[in-house]
């Protein structure tokens, strides 16, 4: 079989199509989690914390340049400027959304299975007994006797 068949086999599979799609639907279904979490959980931990900014918390390990112009105390400035920072708040920012995440996947993936498990049926009374059993059984309670 030549390689172009094999590949075209492989690709046409429900299992890459179906992988494909979910790799797709991940990517939109991230940027809602990015959303939820920078638009709405973020500025309700700032409210609480007084204000507490994630996305600009940072320690700056290089120096600034003479000709910088943005604001030092600003993230996003000091990274378009190339100044080294050491960005700890985004990755709180990325770990709260990986947890939300993972969260809702686990809900789905809960979800899912509950709708996939048959329901519990009554057990079904046993198969009767075959005649060559039941015949070979007499046999031997009269052996006993």
């Amino acid at each position: 079989m030549s390689m172009i068949q094999e590949f075209k086999e492989f690709a046409v599979k429900g299992n890459v199509m179906d992988l494909a799609v979910g790799v797709i639907i991940g990517g939109a279904f991230s940027t809602i989690v990015n959303s939820v979490v920078k638009d709405l959980i973020m500025p309700v931990i700032g409210a609480i914390t007084g204000g507490l900014d994630f996305s600009n918390m940072f320690v700056r390990l290089g120096h600034i340049p003479a000709t910088y112009k943005g604001n030092p105390d600003s993230y996003k400035d000091l990274q378009t400027a190339g100044v080294a920072a050491f960005g700890y708040g985004s990755f709180i920012t990325a770990v709260i959304n990986f947890i939300i995440l993972a969260f809702i996947i686990f809900l789905m993936v809960k979800f899912i299975n509950k709708l996939r498990k048959p329901d519990e049926a009554p057990a079904a009374e046993p198969a009767p007994t075959p005649e060559d059993v039941l015949l070979l059984r007499e046999i031997r309670d009269s052996l006993k006797k």
